[in-house]
């Protein structure tokens, strides 16, 4: 069963959500696929054991072999390449790898080598399989590490994945293939406005969802009337607790600074459960 964690807007505690699912289960493995920023393991603590490599084939033109006929340029997408009189540009960094450019030359003047892009960590913490992703900085695409870090998931164990924050491609592709999405927002006008926007692309890739409603005693009660319009359950509501706040900031999960709330994610697992049986 994999279990997606994610959130409309960032700052909404869908990391700590994570977090303290995976720390109140068992057989669970982790992965963090907030690649841009990972920080689930400032929480797990994980000894990393090994460390690989994401790369993407980008192009690599012998121009003693092109005839600058411009079809590789054509081709792409994404305009990593530009065909000029007599010399051909390559931008690496808008080059999604998709080969296209190869398979098109006419004259076969088109190889392709190896960018690196990130790194993929594995390990693990408390009994938990651990694996996140870490994108190098100032790299423009985060799916190849998130891609890398999902090849990790293991069937046999419950699969808990930390998705980055907001609604666009890194999003989609951490949450493609989830049984469930489990949506942690805020009752804040802020907090609706991106929600609404998280449920929209999750009903578009048909991911059941439901809502984890964090600092639940401050805002309004907006997201409780959206939830119940959209016929969408509210699984868990964590109230604001300053002594909650001061521990995440030490970097302790609430289930340890907390023991009791262990029961309420073990809860919020099993409901997670029950709604993936049902819809199967």
């Amino acid at each position: 069963m994999i279990i997606s964690v994610a959130s409309g807007k960032g700052g909404t505690g869908k990391t700590t959500v994570a977090v303290n699912l995976a720390l109140s289960l068992e057989n669970i493995q982790f992965l963090d696929c907030d690649v841009e920023e990972p920080n689930a393991h400032l929480f797990l603590k994980p000894k990393i054991e090994k460390i690989e490599p994401v790369a993407i084939p980008v192009p690599e033109v012998d121009e003693s072999k092109c005839n600058f006929c411009g079809k590789c340029a054509q081709v792409c997408e994404y305009h990593a390449i530009a065909c000029l009189p007599k010399e051909v540009l390559i931008f690496e960094e808008l080059c999604h790898g998709c080969g296209g450019c190869t398979m098109v030359c006419p004259q076969k003047a088109i190889t392709e080598k190896h960018r690196e892009t990130g790194v993929v960590r594995v390990g693990k913490t408390n009994g938990i399989e651990f694996a996140d992703g870490i994108l190098n900085p100032g790299e423009p695409m985060s799916p190849p590490v998130i891609r890398k870090v999902k090849k990790k998931i293991k069937k046999d164990k419950v699969t808990i994945i930390d998705v980055p924050p907001g609604t666009s491609c890194p999003v989609v592709e951490a949450v493609r293939g989830s049984d469930f999405c489990i949506l942690v927002t805020e009752p804040t006008p802020f907090g609706l406005n991106d929600l609404i926007l998280a449920v929209e692309v999750l009903k578009k890739m048909k991911i059941p969802i439901g809502i984890v409603l964090n600092r639940s005693d401050i805002g309004d009660d907006e997201v409780d009337l959206y939830c119940k319009k959209q016929n969408i359950p509210i699984l868990l509501k964590i109230p604001f607790d300053r002594e909650i706040a001061s521990a995440y900031s030490k970097g302790v999960p609430i289930v340890e600074r907390f023991p009791e709330y262990q029961k309420k994610f073990q809860s919020l697992f099993e409901k997670t459960r029950r709604l993936v049986w049902i819809r199967k």
